[in-house]
């Protein structure tokens, strides 16, 4: 079945609580942030609409709604860089000396000692969040690939399967990213495009159980997503019913907000720990290949573009060789 321990993914989460929280002040806050916007944008819709009919208020409180909406998305898109450096990026530097068996300070000071961590990998945020869009284009070029290797097979109705399974693929490698940016970080390379490079090769010559293992994650994320949206369809729905006008388009939307919020702050690090298990352990004692490097350079011009900012990134990253065995990860 799958190749990674839930319990200790479970246990490892746990030992990073002031991140958890951090996670969740932060992704509830959206969620509430975006209620909040929405309610008063729709309340001032309402108020301006009350110098027309019916049919002109209900319109002025639906695009006022829409209007709040919108700032805060806005506001979200401009602070995506820093989320990412601090929180995503915090919490996968402290799950890696975690795995790595090794002591970890607790309370606040944990937040700060990842932010420590970070900054020497990655010394400014939009490095970090250049690297991350390069490798997400990667992993999708290899999703791309997998298609491509299926569509050979004959199966009857191949092209109409290969299409719902390369849509899973895309959704399921939304959690592999974080685990190349792990690699940099547990390799303390000087230079975050070279390592993010050769954690790439790495995991393209092991997309089989890699590949296994992120699909099987995202069935139990994002079935409990599922669960989650529903659960939250009646608060959402009391939510609407308090904005003015009742703003009726809302419950749906914000029961996938606060979904979503559940998703990022809890689901996504449980997905991100289990992969990190499972990349660390299958790539112990190998080196890239370079056929695979090759394959890459080919398939994708992201990958040649990270190449390029590699060769003058920095210094050359360790590991050299082999990568070393870390008995802690099991």
């Amino acid at each position: 079945m799958w190749d990674f321990s839930i319990n200790r993914a479970l246990g490892l989460m746990m030992r990073t609580l002031p991140f958890l929280l951090l996670r969740i002040a932060v992704y509830f806050g959206v969620a509430v942030a975006y209620v909040l916007m929405t309610g008063v944008g729709a309340g001032v819709g309402w108020g301006i609409g009350g110098f027309g009919d019916d049919g002109f208020r209900a319109g002025a409180t639906f695009w006022g709604g829409v209007a709040g909406f919108t700032i805060v998305g806005a506001v979200m898109y401009f602070l995506r860089e820093y989320i990412l450096y601090v929180v995503k990026a915090g919490h996968i530097a402290v799950l890696v000396e975690l795995l790595d068996g090794k002591p970890m300070p607790e309370g606040r000071s944990q937040i700060a000692h990842a932010r420590k961590e970070v900054t020497q990998r990655f010394a400014q945020t939009s490095v970090l969040f250049a690297v991350d869009q390069l490798i997400k284009g990667v992993l999708r070029a290899v999703t791309g690939l997998v298609r491509g290797l299926m569509t050979v097979l004959p199966i009857p109705g191949a092209r109409q399967l290969v299409s719902v399974i390369h849509a899973f693929l895309r959704i399921a490698v939304g959690f592999v990213d974080e685990v190349i940016l792990a690699y940099a970080i547990r390799t303390r390379s000087t230079n975050a495009w070279e390592s993010a490079r050769t954690g790439l090769v790495l995991y393209g010559q092991n997309y089989k159980p890699m590949l296994k293992n992120a699909a099987w994650l995202a069935l139990f994320v994002y079935g409990l997503s599922f669960v989650v949206f529903l659960i939250m369809l009646a608060p959402a729905g009391l939510a609407v019913y308090m904005i003015p006008g009742a703003w009726s388009a809302g419950g749906m939307i914000f029961a996938l907000l606060f979904a979503w919020s559940v998703k990022v702050a809890l689901l996504e690090p449980f997905a991100i720990t289990c992969m990190m298990q499972v990349y660390f352990k299958t790539i112990e004692g190998q080196t890239p290949d370079p056929a695979w490097d090759a394959k890459l350079g080919n398939l994708s011009a992201k990958f040649r573009k990270l190449k390029e900012k590699a060769a003058v990134g920095g210094e050359t990253p360790e590991p050299a060789g082999p990568i070393p065995v870390g008995g802690a990860i099991n």
